[in-house]
């Protein structure tokens, strides 16, 4: 076995932990089987056993990997939930899923057989530049930001943030440090301010310190942010940010009419980049 050549600027370990990655991807490695040893790796690609251990330390950071005192080096294996962000739901649904309530949550999680619990808060604090500019507002404003920590199987899933501009949330049940009977969306109902469209922004990034902690995922794990602006005939309701990690959350569209689709389909599995990177 031999390490692909890759670019001539790759040291070589990288190109290594490229050759693990796809052989990960292809499902040559299993999760309740330990990987081969440093000594058998060293054997199989011919190269020095610091140069096994630099790759493992790669995949380890990434969080594909996770070494066990005195056991081994396993696949570090999270199951992936998809969660329909917009387009239709796999039943139908009573009113609108457009701001993805927690019942949609409910749902996916009994569909895969796990079970999904929340901490919730509210708190008053000093809106963002990012926040107050798309809720039109001056920068320092107050808003309320009621919070929502999601688990699956006790595992943290997700923090979703629905920002909301004081002067609309005063005097109603947003202003109450418990989750509302119906979801947010009903007291905006109530306020005739009912979402009618959104437009998202999907990035990357690394973890702060707080949210690596609390999401306890390996050093290179990136969170995926989706921030929505929610819409109603007047202008923007609402900014909800929510940071999945990447390794445990797939984010799903539709697009189009899918009337004939009455369930959405298993998806594909992912294309590691890397493996192009390393032929």
């Amino acid at each position: 076995m031999t390490i692909p050549r890759g670019t001539a600027q790759s040291p070589k370990y990288q190109r290594l932990a490229a050759d693990l990655r796809r052989r990960i991807a292809e499902g040559e490695f299993t999760s309740d089987a330990a990987l081969p040893v440093e000594s058998e790796l060293e054997r199989q690609y011919g190269v020095a056993r610091n140069t096994v251990r630099l790759a493992v330390d790669v995949l380890v950071n990434e969080g594909r990997l996770v070494r066990l005192q005195g056991k081994g080096t396993y696949l570090r294996e999270h199951p992936v939930l998809d969660h329909r962000a917009y387009g239709p739901t796999l039943a139908p649904v009573p009113r609108d899923c457009l701001a993805a309530p927690s019942a949609v949550y409910l749902g996916e999680a009994d569909e895969a057989g796990r079970e999904l619990s929340t901490d919730f808060e509210m708190m008053i604090v000093r809106a963002r530049v990012d926040i107050a500019e798309r809720l039109g507002l001056r920068p320092g404003e107050a808003i309320v930001v009621r919070r929502q920590l999601r688990l699956l199987d006790r595992e943290p899933y997700s923090i979703e943030e629905s920002h909301y501009r004081a002067g609309l949330a005063a005097g109603t049940p947003l202003m109450e440090p418990d989750p509302v009977e119906g979801g947010d969306e009903a007291v905006l109902a109530t306020l005739g301010r009912t979402e009618i469209g959104a437009v998202d922004h999907l990035v990357a990034r690394m973890p702060g310190p707080e949210e690596a902690q609390w999401f306890q995922g390996g050093p290179g794990v990136p969170l995926m942010v989706q921030t929505r602006v929610t819409y109603d005939r007047r202008g923007p309701v609402r900014v909800i940010e929510t940071r999945y990690s990447a390794d445990r959350s797939r984010l799903v569209y539709g697009i189009g009419d899918l009337g004939a689709r009455t369930s959405l389909p298993a998806p594909a599995a992912p294309v590691d980049p890397a493996r192009a990177d390393a032929q």
